[in-house]
């Protein structure tokens, strides 16, 4: 029997953009139409449609773009300036056929940021490298206006997943509300979960204090877009290159870091975090970060505490607190960890909206491809220095996110099967672990039973056997 085809509603329709994006050169026009592989068509395409899609609960690039397979957007010049003309697109982003003023904005921000994805401007080949890509983290972020000079410090970022059970996310509504009512801002991941509650809560609480400034800053990148779509209470959307560059954005923006319950993305955030902060330089900077969660999720942060004791030490948990079933406690603990950064800040006479003081190694800035071989060559052993360690967990695990929802990993998969990762045995069993209890957990995947795109190999001579393998792909009849 044939399985019936879903014909999901579409609109066609023109779309003009916001004043500050009215006016596009010829150059940035033609980059934009380029549909031969060589321009940004086919990735404003993909993200555009992500945007338009929000709310929908398709975290898979690939299956979001079958869904819609004969979606298009052009740009077209007109002699007032730029409009998107948009084919067969998701009919739920507009309301009367008028676009939803919020996705607007968001698509928008999509397209200026994609513009400047390619912009060389900000090449500084005077500083050491990792300046050069610091710097250029700092020009994005101002060119997307992130940054209120003077303000002092306010930004709490949150992480957490996006496929969580309704009790957690409740609770980072709740987290969200009690630091709304302390005027304090709001940035995540802007997808839904554990990056949309907080953004919820914090927004009626600014209505209820008549706080007509709250920001709530989403910060994506392409290949992720797709998995994590801006939610509608987003406000200030900014997409970075890649991943590096998003959560190195994470921590140079904000002032205080909440861990909510997650999956194999949050625990990737997480790791970052904490390998930046346990280099030398770092010792004495203010970044505070707060794990907390319903009492249901105490088990979660049992496993993740156990798991970084396991791989980075005791240093590197003493970074980091947990409370557990108490947003009022926990905001109120945010809010004095915001004064304590204002003070360092002022100290250390480093702006409030920027940390330069924090030194990030240029193994936490580099793009790191996910693929069969790259993945089976990570050097993963606790004899390597607490910073590389953490640096290789977490591209690790940038991995298994790439193979779980990201279009080149899902393709990579299917053709060559699981992503296989080796190293020393007991940290392989902690990693093995960690990972079951997220699948066990349902915090792999939004919808649908999970197939891992990984395998753990413990033994030495799998893992020998494995970058063999990886060296030499095989052959599939």
């Amino acid at each position: 029997m044939l399985k019936k085809r879903v014909i999901n509603k579409v609109v066609n329709s023109t779309i003009r953009p916001a004043s500050h994006m009215a006016v596009l050169s010829r150059r940035e026009i033609e980059q934009l139409r380029d549909v031969t592989g060589t321009g940004l068509h086919r990735l404003f395409r993909k993200c555009a449609l992500a945007v338009l899609s929000s709310g929908s609960q398709v975290d898979n690039c690939e299956e979001l773009m079958s869904m819609y397979p004969d979606f298009d957007i052009q740009v077209r010049e007109r002699h007032q300036g730029i409009v998107l003309e948009v084919s067969n697109a998701p009919a739920e982003a507009f309301v009367d056929d008028q676009l939803i003023e919020g996705i607007r904005y968001h698509l928008f921000s999509v397209l200026r940021d994609i513009l400047y994805l390619r912009d060389t401007a900000s090449n500084h080949k005077h500083l050491a490298p990792n300046m050069q890509i610091s710097h250029e983290i700092f020009y994005r972020l101002r060119h997307a206006g992130a940054f209120h000079p003077g303000k002092k410090p306010n930004t709490v970022v949150c992480w957490g997943g996006h496929a969580i059970p309704v009790e957690e996310y409740d609770y980072t509504k709740e987290i969200g509300y009690y630091l709304g009512l302390r005027g304090i801002d709001i940035c995540t991941g802007c997808g839904a979960g554990a990056m949309k509650g907080p953004m919820k809560g914090a927004a009626i609480a600014h209505a209820k204090q008549r706080h007509t400034k709250g920001r709530h800053i989403g910060l994506t990148e392409p290949g992720i877009i797709a998995a994590e779509a801006p939610n509608a209470i987003v406000n200030e959307l900014i997409v970075m290159p890649d991943i590096e560059k998003r959560l190195e954005a994470f921590i140079r923006l904000g002032h205080v870091l909440i861990i909510f319950p997650g999956g194999v993305g949050t625990m990737e955030e997480l790791l970052f975090v904490l390998g930046v902060l346990s280099h030398p330089d770092n010792l004495d900077i203010e970044l505070p970060i707060f794990l907390t969660g319903p009492e249901s999720s105490s088990g979660y942060f049992d496993s993740v505490i156990r798991f970084i004791e396991m791989t980075l030490g005791s240093t590197a948990l003493n970074l980091v607190r947990k409370v557990i079933g108490n947003p009022g406690l926990v905001a109120k603990l945010v809010n004095d960890a915001l004064l304590h950064v204002t003070k360092e800040r002022r100290q250390r006479d480093d702006s409030f909206h920027y940390n330069w003081s924090l030194h990030i190694e240029q193994e936490f800035q580099e793009p790191f491809v996910p693929d069969h071989e790259s993945m089976a060559k990570l050097q993963l052993s606790r004899d390597l220095p607490t910073q590389e360690l953490a640096a290789n967990l977490r591209r690790a695990l940038s991995g298994i996110v790439t193979g779980n929802v990201k279009e080149p990993g899902i393709n990579a998969i299917r053709e060559r099967g699981p992503f296989q990762i080796t190293g020393e045995p007991e940290l392989m069993n902690a990693m093995d672990e960690l990972l079951t209890s997220f699948t066990r957990q349902g915090r792999m995947k939004v919808k649908g039973d999970y197939l891992p795109c990984y395998e753990i190999v413990k033994s030495a001579e799998a893992a020998t056997l494995t970058r063999a393998r990886a060296i030499e792909p095989e052959t599939t009849h």
